[in-house]
């Protein structure tokens, strides 16, 4: 019978979905720091039979440039791997034919040249650090509270971030304010949303039972995978908390020092 635990079920995975901020590096001044062993983990897993893709709530940056970063840290990847969420929202607004009011960092702005921004009739709120000031926060209520149907997508619902000089709040609290604010719900876009894990993997042509997810987030990236179908292991690095593995409600199926040791024993199982 096979092994359906960590790590015995990595002999019969097809794929690897990684996140990338507390996993391969931390983010901050200049181009932030990797984290030892992770670009070498990276080049054995493209070296190896296993897919690879990138899936991350990473939103300060067009995914352009944010990849081109990586690639200065040292890592092989490039941008067709990479999943954050901004591609995805703007898909939905051309869907649904919105215009959006956007509460996101200057480095992401450039995404959205194509949209049409005009009489907003909705709001997209990203991790705009600095720029989650009080009159941006006001101005993206007003906007909300003016409309008959008020819709407000936040991308990615994280609650904190670890940065080289320490935690950063995410954009997860300041979604919550809105929400209350304007007695809505807010519509995720991005991890620990199922259809956005579920894109990763038709990406990939996968079921989920056959890949794995690793990330640093154990609420969004290893509870938002389970909820999909897949297995979720967590680091030890980033935002991990020593908490998080006595957490009431969601239990990594694996928990690592750092991705290098868990690329490690997952190859081992392969015998790669």
């Amino acid at each position: 019978m096979a092994d359906t635990g960590w790590p015995g079920c990595a002999k019969s995975l097809k794929g690897v979905i990684l996140d990338l901020c507390g996993v391969l590096y931390d983010s901050g001044e200049g181009d932030g720091v990797a984290i030892t062993g992770s670009i070498e983990a990276v080049k054995k897993l493209k070296a190896s039979d296993l897919q690879l893709r990138f899936c991350t709530n990473e939103t300060q940056a067009t995914r352009d440039k944010f990849v081109a970063k990586l690639q200065r840290l040292g890592f092989d990847i490039c941008v067709s791997e990479v999943f954050p969420p901004a591609p995805a929202a703007i898909a939905v607004l051309k869907e649904r034919r919105l215009r959006p009011h956007l509460l996101v960092h200057d480095g992401l702005l450039p995404e959205f040249d194509s949209v049409d921004k005009t009489n907003p009739n909705c709001v997209i709120i990203g991790d705009a650090a600095e720029h989650f000031s009080y009159q941006n926060l006001n101005e993206a209520f007003r906007v909300l509270i003016g409309l008959e149907k008020p819709v407000l997508f936040s991308l990615g619902q994280g609650r904190y971030y670890k940065e080289t000089d320490g935690l950063k709040l995410d954009v997860g609290v300041y979604m919550k304010a809105l929400e209350y604010a304007c007695d809505l719900k807010a519509e995720v876009i991005g991890k620990p949303s199922t259809t956005f894990f579920q894109s990763v993997l038709n990406d990939m042509g996968l079921q989920p039972h056959e890949a794995l997810m690793i990330g640093d987030d154990l609420l969004n990236d290893v509870g938002g995978a389970q909820h999909c179908g897949m297995k979720g292991v967590q680091v030890r690095t980033g935002k991990y908390r020593p908490s998080d593995e006595m957490h009431p409600t969601v239990t990594a199926d694996g928990t690592v020092d750092n991705l290098a040791q868990a690329v490690d024993m997952i190859l081992n199982q392969r015998g790669q």
